[in-house]
């Protein structure tokens, strides 16, 4: 263990953000256990929530469609108290759940360079906005259009090729210093 130890008593959500491959699952697994936290992963939510697999779900009604239905179970399990929550890579670069994620949790963006995120997501087969064309060249134009509105995260991690342990440690380091920034564990809710 390193550094010091997030806030025993928090009040809200850590929610991790980025882009498909940058380890917000993998990560969040381990870091809930780390922390005594309960992990939920959207995705796996709202598959279970839509009855069938995100990649069923995006032929059959669309983008548009998914991201209402994402929109509405990040506010529910925001709802919910404290626990890691993995979010999908588009979940932020919505304004409304950007807004309740910065009301209710505390937002960890887990950063990877390009070729770290290809690396990862062509050992899986199921990533709908990878079906068609180059990986690299739609990986490239997402992190041109979503890391601008990621580093409105309230923490930073740079996502590496590292054992996941370690990874948790830099995430643990990262939240503590900023609850000590940030005049510990709570933060009053914003209006509205």
């Amino acid at each position: 263990m390193t550094g010091v130890a997030p806030c025993p008593n928090l009040d809200r959500a850590i929610v991790l953000v980025g882009l498909m491959g940058a380890g917000k699952s993998a990560l969040g697994r381990r870091l809930a256990a780390r922390l005594g936290l309960r992990f939920v992963d959207a995705d796996a939510e709202i598959e279970k929530a839509a009855g069938c697999s995100i990649e069923d779900f995006f032929a059959a009604h669309g983008e548009p469609a998914f991201r209402e239905g994402e929109r509405r179970v990040v506010a529910r399990l925001l709802g919910e108290g404290p626990h890691v929550l993995a979010t999908g890579g588009g979940a932020f670069m919505d304004p409304e759940t950007r807004r309740r994620i910065h009301e209710r949790g505390i937002s960890v963006w887990l950063r990877a360079d390009l070729d770290l995120l290809l690396n990862r997501v062509s050992r899986r087969d199921d990533r709908p906005l990878l079906k068609d064309g180059d990986k690299r060249e739609t990986l490239a134009r997402l992190i041109e259009e979503r890391y601008p509105i990621y580093a409105e995260a309230d923490i930073v991690v740079d996502s590496e090729d590292v054992p996941h342990e370690r990874m948790v440690e830099k995430i643990v380091d990262a939240l503590a210093t900023y609850q000590a920034a940030n005049g510990g564990c709570a933060r009053e809710p914003a209006a509205g």
